[in-house]
């Protein structure tokens, strides 16, 4: 099993988390970015830098994704791909995409997007905030204590 970041946005507490989580289990943790990344020294965490553009990092992680990998990220194709490849998809505010809840994140991020496309002010994400960060490590620990090889 590997863990791939979507790290472009995601939040640094969560990099941190999953650094500590690599270096403790000895997993293999890859970050990709269209941006450099500062990452701690370790045998177990690489960063894969890609071009610019509109999801190469997510297609990037999904050409490299293995079933059964987990994947930390907030994009919902993304999700959605790496659950069809039988990976797992994590939210980096704790919540897991599954094959019962992709549907639904799909069709409500799809009217969102159709909504600000014809000017209704729809909103972002709220602030990233201490109990977003400690539901994400909880799910992470709960998934790494059933899934991580001994």
């Amino acid at each position: 099993m590997q863990i791939w970041v979507d790290a472009d946005a995601c939040p640094r507490a969560i990099k941190e988390i999953l650094f500590r989580a690599a270096g403790r289990l000895g997993l293999p943790l890859t970050l990709v970015a269209n941006k450099a990344l500062q990452v701690p020294p370790s045998p177990h965490i690489r960063v894969i830098r890609v071009a610019a553009g509109f999801d190469v990092a997510d297609r990037e992680i999904e050409r490299l994704l293995q079933p059964g990998d987990l994947v930390v990220t907030a994009d919902i194709p993304l999700a959605a791909a790496v659950i069809a490849k039988d990976g797992h998809a994590l939210d980096p505010r704790g919540e897991f995409f599954t094959r019962d809840n992709i549907g639904e994140r799909l069709a409500m991020r799809n009217l969102m997007d159709e909504l600000r496309g014809v000017g209704m002010e729809a909103g972002g994400p709220s602030a990233f905030t201490h109990a977003d960060r400690t539901a994400f490590a909880n799910q992470l620990d709960r998934f790494l204590a059933r899934n991580a090889p001994r």
